[in-house]
């Protein structure tokens, strides 16, 4: 890498309100009030944001835009799992009004998650052949609706929805034209090395999520000692540069190979308590001063 390829390029970095412990999982464990989370999001210093789960926000989009722009706030986007195996069920019908948000409150980004229509992410069933030909062609329909408004979709791996494991993520980007959304953490607890799909397929990138990751925890989730949501509780999660998800590396090739799109700080973290925010907005200022100082390259937040 050139030293006028590191100064010259501007990270989009963002945040998001899972890094303090907000979730659309049900009893996943203290939920803050948005007034906390965008509040110290601003404090430090970021100005914009994935807007979190339903419900956490206005689901009006002008006041969705105007609740997040009261912190100073733009909208990056928004995550949005929907249910894309079942032919009975049209998912265009969940994404058409989140489309709806993001373009009113000024996102350009839609990450979809495959989900598997049960709560949580500590089951999922197996897939037919059928259902995968369902599931490939609505995430076209999907990358089609969302391109007719502008927006960019991007497909979310994530640990306990439908594309978890190596081979689905490869299943998807051989057999779909949905970009994808990078998480450095769910690719690597699913089997998969993040640095491996951002050398791979870069131009197939239109988004990312930093995580960093326990290894040891990790592991005990792919073989089945624990569930993501009690390794999540037992800090499976770590700020950037503390774990072995290869952060650094994985920015830098991005950025290499002419990436633009947003990195969103996400931590997944479960809080017991309104205390634990303050421990939450500490490890999101370690992230960003570990960006920061791994890239040295200008991070516009």
């Amino acid at each position: 890498m050139t030293n006028s390829a590191v100064t010259a390029t501007q990270l989009r970095v963002a945040g998001a309100p899972i890094s303090w412990g907000v979730c659309e999982v049900p009893g996943w464990g203290h939920q803050l009030p948005p007034e906390r989370v965008f509040g110290e999001m601003h404090e430090l210093g970021m100005t914009s944001a994935e807007t979190g789960p339903e419900g956490f926000l206005p689901t009006d989009p002008v006041e969705l835009r105007d609740a997040l722009a009261a912190y100073g706030l733009g909208c990056v986007g928004s995550f949005v799992p929907v249910v894309l195996h079942d032919a009975a069920a049209d998912p265009l019908d969940d994404v058409a009004p989140a489309l709806d948000r993001i373009v009113t409150s000024g996102g350009d980004v839609l990450v979809v998650a495959a989900a598997t229509g049960v709560d949580g992410y500590d089951s999922r069933p197996d897939l037919t052949e059928e259902q995968w030909d369902t599931l490939l062609r609505n995430l076209d329909r999907i990358d089609d609706m969302a391109a007719e408004r502008g927006i960019v979709a991007a497909l979310h791996p994530h640990v306990g929805t439908m594309i978890e494991q190596h081979d689905e993520v490869f299943r998807v980007i051989d057999g779909s034209k949905i970009g994808l959304c990078l998480d450095t953490g769910h690719l690597l607890i699913g089997g998969t090395d993040p640095l491996e799909v951002a050398r791979a397929v870069p131009d197939r990138i239109r988004h990312a999520h930093l995580k960093d990751v326990r290894v040891d925890l990790a592991k005990r989730v792919q073989n089945g000692e624990l569930t993501y949501t009690e390794a999540v509780g037992q800090g499976m999660y770590v700020p950037l540069g503390a774990g072995e998800a290869q952060i650094g590396q994985v920015v830098a090739t991005l950025v290499d190979s002419g990436y633009r799109g947003w990195y969103v700080l996400e931590q997944d973290t479960i809080l017991t308590s309104e205390d634990d925010g303050d421990a939450a907005a500490g490890d999101v200022a370690v992230s960003l001063a570990f960006l920061r100082k791994a890239t040295q390259r200008p991070v516009r937040v």
